[in-house]
This record gives C-alpha cells, structure tokens and sequence, in this order.
C-alpha cells in the first residue's frame, strides 16, 4: 500500500513573488508564464462571484500602475488551452485593465487536486457570500471523499481516516461539522431564494430549513415573499417544512403561514425595496438600507428646522 502524499497546494508565498527566474529554478519553483487571455478558460462551476465594483475598480488601476503582483494559478487542459484554477479576479481585472496576457504559474494536478487549491486560495478572501461558501464546500467534501478513496492523492494523513470528511474539512475552513452542513443545505435553494441569504434578507438558519423544501413550494413561496413584502422566521420556516414532509404545504398553507404575526414583531412601515433602491447608492448593501434611510429622514429633519428657523427670523 502507498503512502499518503500531501497535496502542495501551491499558493505563492510572499518571498516567492520578488525572485528572478534563475532563482525560481534554483529553489524548484514553478516557472511563471506570460499567458494570453484568450487562451484560459474558467474553472467549470466557479462557485466564487467575480464581481465587477469598487473592490475591483481599485484592483484594476493597482494593475494598471504597477503590473500584477500574484501570479494566477493555470492547469493545462488537453486540448492545449488553459484552465484556470486560482485568481480569477486578477485575470478578470487584467481584462478590464486592457491586457493581452496575464502572469501565471502552470502546474499539472488532477481536477480533485485542483478543486482543493481554488477553494483554498478563494477561501482566504476577507468576505465570502454564504452561496460561495455552500457551493465550493460541497464542492471541496466531493472531492475529498473521491480522494479518500485513492492514497496515493489524498491530502488526510491516514491516523484521520476515521474521522468524517466534513468534519476534516470543517477544522480546516475553520467551521464546526454541522455549519459546514448548514452552508451545504443552502445549495438546494432555488438561486431566488439563494440570492436574498446573501443579501442578509433571509438569516442561514431558516434558509437551511426551507431547503428541505421541494422547489415548486419554494416557487411559492418566493411569490409570497414578494406579495407580503416580508421573509419567513425560523418557526416559520420550520413550520413550513414539517407540512412539506406530510405533503400538506399548499400555496394557502404558505400564506397562512407568513401572515401569522412573529413574536418580536412590532408596528412598522412597509417601503417596498425596489422602491427606495432608486434613491440609494449602489454602494450601501442590503442589510445597511434601514440605516441609510434613517440617517436620510434625520438629515431632512435637520434640513425642515433649518428653513422653519430662518422664517421665523425674518
């Protein structure tokens, strides 16, 4: 029987980003690349969002003055193209910037190898949306179950064998085994509902309930949601998912559900959001539009008193 070889999963280190190419080859370091744009295809079902904002705005003038730093990570493919595995971002930004190739490290690793390396190297962005969590962990516990299976590629020392993936994979991401199940659950949700976690509209504990539900009651709900201009609790989403499982969640199950009054429920003013997002910067996110709004309706009450004052004093 092989012994376990541990994975090089190959992220630059700092040191490495300054050496010459006659250092790199001293030190047996991967050979950095000029690479056409043209030539690199996206890694298949990329679970991280590349998007196009501020973050990115500023990443693609830093290219513009000063080149990229990090090379990107490729994995040849057969047909003679690329496939890139780490760096999408930065390949996305040297685009935008007007570059023709990008700097890269091409290493040969298998797609479990190389599934492992791009949720790693994603991973160690400062945030990550709830959906990019869900999709590259079952993407990542896929491929380190068909690992398990092969000693020769696995990256598990063999005294954790006994140990469940997810549990493994959970030290490593930093999560407890059932939040790394939570953050799976979520990949069952229609993209509709999926999109509001993200937005903070939807908390993950009544997301993870609602994904047992079958996507035509999620439909139903969706059109709920947008109806009552309001999304499920968790005892609602429970609610919900105990009349699924008996078969019973009919659409006026669902609105009898969501009209039921919450606990902590207290008067309040409906504004729809589509509404008021024609006034909001595209820079405030879901969850800070309450708190702009305040701080909008303050600045008006200001603005009333300053002109109340100054007819009064003529």
């Amino acid at each position: 029987m092989k012994n376990a070889q541990k994975i090089d999963l190959g992220l630059t280190g700092y040191d490495e980003l300054f050496m010459n190419e006659a250092e790199r080859k001293e030190n047996k370091l991967p050979r950095i690349y000029d690479i056409p744009i043209s030539e690199i295809d996206d890694f298949p079902d990329h679970p991280f969002k590349v998007k196009i904002d501020e973050d990115m705005d500023q990443l693609v003038q830093s290219i513009k003055e000063r080149g990229i730093i990090t090379p990107v990570t490729l994995r040849p493919k057969e047909d003679g193209r690329y496939e890139i595995v780490s760096g999408h971002r930065r390949k996305k930004a040297c685009e935008l910037a007007g570059f023709e190739t990008v700097k890269a490290e091409v290493r040969e690793m298998t797609r479990d190898e190389a599934i492992i390396l791009m949720v790693e190297s994603n991973l160690q962005r400062s945030t990550i949306l709830p959906s990019e969590k869900a999709f590259s962990y079952k993407m990542r516990l896929e491929a380190m179950k068909r690992q398990g299976e092969r000693s020769d590629l696995t990256s598990v020392p063999l005294a954790q064998k006994s140990a469940t993936s997810r549990e493994i994979l959970g030290k490593e991401v930093g999560e407890s085994q059932d939040q790394v199940r939570r953050y799976i659950r979520l990949t069952e949700l229609i993209p509709e509902l999926l999109d509001m976690v993200d937005e903070s509209r939807i908390a993950l504990r009544p997301a993870v309930e609602l994904s047992y539900l079958k996507k035509e009651e999620q439909s139903a709900l969706l059109e709920e949601i947008s109806y009552a201009d309001a999304t499920p609790s968790l005892a609602q989403a429970i609610k919900m998912k105990k009349f699924s499982q008996e078969g019973k969640l009919s659409n006026d199950v669902i609105e009898s559900i969501m009209s039921e009054e919450k606990p902590n429920q207290k008067e309040k003013i409906n504004i729809k959001y589509e509404d008021a997002r024609k006034y909001i910067p595209a820079s405030v996110p879901y969850d800070k539009t309450g708190e702009y709004i305040m701080k909008a309706l303050e600045y008006y009450h200001r603005y009333q008193e300053r002109q109340r004052d100054r007819g009064d004093a003529r």
